[in-house]
């Protein structure tokens, strides 16, 4: 299998549906290997690509892969998701697809632990502990969205109301 091959067939199927290739694995399996491509944008909420998204994606990858010399003659499977919420935010989109969410950046000073509000030009607002921050990105070493079990987001009408 050739990556670079595989990359170029897919990126322009993604971005006809507003998609794009976050990452892309090749690993072999035996005498299979399995194609794991990690997909990312903003999706109809602007916080990533919805599941019928993936899920269209996946179908048109999945024919111009079978039409393509670039995934060879071996057997393979194909593995199509999200980036994920354990990938490090490391690009201005990356926070901005996930405003609202709680996140722990890493800086020269030490970590910092806020819930982003903003994206503005090249820094992110977080609100930390009520108090508004602002951080450059290129001051942020590492960022990473901080799991929550529950958390009411205004505006989700999914989120069960406490009677």
């Amino acid at each position: 299998m050739n990556e670079h091959a595989i990359a170029s067939l897919v990126e322009p199927l993604l971005a006809v549906g507003g998609l794009e290739l976050d990452r892309l694995e090749i690993v072999r399996a035996g005498k299979r290997s399995v194609l794991r491509l990690y997909l990312d944008g903003d999706g109809p909420e602007g916080r990533g690509p919805s599941l019928d998204e993936i899920a269209d994606a996946t179908r048109a990858i999945s024919v111009a892969l079978d039409e393509s010399p670039a995934v060879g003659n071996a057997p393979y499977t194909l593995e199509v998701s999200s980036r994920g919420v354990s990938r490090p935010l490391t690009e201005l989109k990356h926070f901005r697809r996930n405003v609202g969410r709680l996140v722990t950046l890493t800086l020269p000073e030490g970590s910092l632990a806020g819930r982003i509000v903003a994206v503005d030009g090249d820094a992110v607002e977080l609100d930390v502990d009520g108090v508004s921050r602002l951080v450059l990105v290129a001051d942020i070493i590492t960022a990473v969205v901080t799991a929550e079990l529950r958390k009411d987001v205004p505006g989700d009408d999914d989120a069960d109301e406490e009677e």
